[in-house]
């Protein structure tokens, strides 16, 4: 199917902790026809045309910049950081990034099916945003951005993995 959905965390996922403890998470997910690695994937994401805007805002405002060069070694495993994320955990099919603040994470993870003549990939994007604890009262909040902001994180995270995917399926791998 070539539709963005939304759905749950699968139950392998390493951004399920983040859920258990009370964070916002989210996972959208889009299959494509071919069979594609998880390092083809990472790559692909973090260059696509619309993800190259986040990456000159992060460089502009964040001073975090990066490069294509940066995203293939980040994919290959290679790096420890990539703009503004440190890898937090990595497996064969995963990749789970924390922000340079510790309160924002964004996870990709790729799963191969194959049939008797064919291979399908579905390609996975969440992230989870970890709420601010309150030190004297000891609540937690989201605060205002993160609800300010929410409509907007769910269009263009759909828009991402949509971009990657038109990305994956014209290229050569």
């Amino acid at each position: 199917m070539n539709i963005v959905q939304t759905g749950e965390l699968p139950q392998e996922a390493i951004l399920g902790k983040y859920k258990q403890e009370g964070a916002y998470t989210d996972c959208n997910f889009i299959d494509i026809p071919r069979a594609v690695s998880q390092a083809a994937y990472v790559e692909t994401f973090y260059t696509t045309k619309l993800f190259k805007i986040e990456r000159l805002i992060l460089a502009l405002l964040a001073q975090k910049p990066s490069t294509d060069a940066q995203a293939k070694l980040l994919a290959l495993g290679e790096a420890k950081s990539f703009a503004a994320w440190s890898v937090e955990r990595r497996t064969s099919d995963q990749l789970l990034l924390c922000d340079f603040l510790g309160r924002t994470r964004s996870w990709l993870m790729s799963a191969v099916t194959k049939d008797c003549n064919s291979s399908t990939t579905r390609l996975y994007f969440g992230s989870a945003v970890v709420p601010k604890v309150d030190r004297a009262s000891g609540r937690a909040s989201f605060g205002i951005a993160f609800h300010m902001l929410s409509g907007f994180h769910r269009i263009y995270s759909r828009a991402l993995l949509r971009s990657a995917r038109s990305r994956l399926l014209h290229s050569v791998l």
